[in-house]
């Protein structure tokens, strides 16, 4: 496997086997696998004693690449390794230079540059002699559809299991952003009771503050069931409770299920594992809502919702619109979604 193509998860398995690079080049949209690993490295390569003389770590805005290599070229103080870390390292400036250290880097000294919110470009000659010696990992910003795998992994890791619909409202809720995911599952892990060692729906609705039969995945049951009054009620609910449930949280999530679902007409299996597979999901039970949802809507009809939602994501941007207010505009369009 080329160094580049190292997950999270092989980059923590070789760091817990003690396989060291002389540079970890952590760099991407995903800062939550940056930090992950980056702390990792930082908590358990140096002991508490030998932290002391042998951890350094430095931000990029008060540091420059000479200091950063300076630093790198000293030897440890009685210790195998010495760990060198710069945060915020997209900061630097002339951080190429650092290509000149990389060419006879000292075996003994383990150097991390945290890059976040952006990458290196490939075609210049630090990311070459990166790949020579280290190890170059872009964290990727995970797909929606991934997080409620992410979810329970995170969770099963901890010994704890999750209830699909409580991991589908915890995706909806909090999106993409894997810090505060993170920080809000061990928020639940901790508020589990007693001798409990699995998330309800009603353990979120207390701690997290989401309603367990109001929020975007029941609104999805509902269309995909075509029950217009449970649609309606949580319609309702979401005008009562706006700030918790904004509707540009709500359109992103109806467009790429129906955009899915238009893509599920093309799959060449119509089995759950078909679609699944088709859909880039990880389990044929995935694929449930998808073909609950083909045997009420049509494909015409689905390209007329797709059509429907970009047009109220417009209307909510001033569009077209002259004074109707979000509640209004999210009703118009799940009454053109049923009917």
């Amino acid at each position: 496997m080329a160094k580049q193509e190292l997950t999270c998860n092989d980059i923590l398995k070789e760091l817990k086997a003690k396989q060291y690079h002389p540079i970890y080049y952590l760099m991407g949209e995903e800062s939550y696998y940056i930090d992950l690993i980056a702390d990792y490295i930082t908590d358990n390569v140096l002991t508490e004693t030998e932290k002391e003389f042998n951890l350094t770590v430095f931000y990029g805005a008060d540091v420059d690449v000479a200091t950063v290599i300076n630093t790198a070229k000293r030897y440890p103080m009685m210790s195998e390794h010495q760990v060198v870390v710069v945060k915020e390292a997209q900061t630097i400036r002339n951080i190429e230079e650092l290509a000149f250290y990389l060419q006879k880097p000292l075996s003994s000294t383990i150097l991390v540059i945290c890059h976040k919110h952006g990458v290196l470009d490939r075609r210049k000659k630090l990311a070459a002699e990166i790949e020579k010696t280290g190890l170059l990992f872009d964290s990727k910003r995970i797909k929606e559809a991934g997080l409620p795998a992410f979810i329970t992994s995170y969770l099963n890791r901890k010994g704890v299991d999750i209830e699909a619909k409580s991991s589908a409202m915890l995706a909806d809720f909090i999106g993409t952003d894997l810090s505060r995911l993170t920080g809000e599952l061990e928020k639940l892990i901790i508020t589990l009771p007693l001798g409990q060692s699995r998330i309800t729906p009603d353990q979120i609705e207390k701690n997290i503050g989401i309603s367990k039969d109001y929020n975007n995945f029941e609104l999805r049951s509902a269309l995909v069931e075509k029950n217009v009054l449970k649609a309606n009620k949580i319609i309702k609910f979401f005008e009562e409770n706006p700030k918790a449930n904004p509707i540009q949280m709500t359109l992103p999530l109806l467009f790429n299920f129906f955009s899915n679902l238009m893509l599920a007409y093309y799959a060449p299996d119509k089995s759950d594992m078909g679609i699944a597979t088709m859909l880039g999901l990880r389990t044929p039970w995935q694929a449930k809502d998808y073909m609950a949802a083909m045997r009420r809507y049509s494909g015409v009809k689905t390209m007329q919702i797709i059509s429907e939602i970009r047009t109220a994501d417009a209307k909510t941007k001033g569009v077209g619109n002259g004074s109707m207010k979000d509640g209004d505009i999210l009703r118009e369009l799940v009454f053109s979604i049923l009917h």
